[in-house]
């Protein structure tokens, strides 16, 4: 059965949907994976580069975060929430390559990281938003990863608790903990 075939279109009549798609690539279809790359590949390397910004890396996150996709393509439930399943993966990603740098900048086998804060933001930002954005790319690598995902999320995303706790997979709770600890941090780096 091919993607034209499949009778299953998006409202816009541009392909199959999401559903449809992840249906033909669990089933093996090469054509499906690819076209779930190709439609969720820009959402993923954005996320990725928010939460790593200025960062060799960021491909090669996004690389990793479709093959764990497309090989565990059973365990997601609802076939049309491909796009949120994956923002989830690239964060877990994210997080655990943080970790991992945090542990060998400890044992001096890494420098830390430095985020130019100039160099993420655009320039045809609103003066009050690239003021905002500069605040918090300043404090990142101060941050723990999970305090440091979870205030870009907010922050720079605009992700509302509820969806920052699905993305990276914690309770609400915990959500409010660590934003609440990234923002004091954010605050006393900000001589507040």
């Amino acid at each position: 059965m091919t993607a034209a075939s499949s009778g299953s279109q998006t409202r816009s009549g541009a392909g199959p949907t999401d559903a449809a798609l992840v249906i033909a690539a669990r089933a093996g279809e090469t054509w499906a994976q690819e076209a779930l790359f190709r439609r969720h590949a820009r959402m993923a390397l954005g996320l990725a580069h928010r939460l790593l910004p200025s960062d060799a890396e960021v491909e090669d996150i996004v690389q990793d975060s479709f093959v764990f996709a497309i090989q565990r393509l059973g365990a997601l439930n609802n076939p049309q929430a491909f796009a949120a399943w994956l923002g989830s993966i690239v964060v877990r990603t994210v997080q655990k390559r943080l970790r991992h740098r945090r542990m060998l900048t400890r044992l001096g086998l890494r420098r830390p990281d430095v985020i130019d804060p100039d160099a993420v933001v655009s320039s045809q930002a609103p003066p009050e938003i690239a003021h905002e954005l500069r605040r918090v790319y300043t404090i990142l690598e101060q941050l723990p990863a999970e305090e440091r995902v979870a205030l870009v999320l907010r922050r720079v995303d605009g992700l509302e608790i509820a969806e920052i706790a699905t993305r990276m997979s914690l309770s609400t709770s915990t959500i409010k903990r660590r934003l609440a600890a990234a923002e004091v941090r954010l605050e006393r780096a900000s001589g507040r």
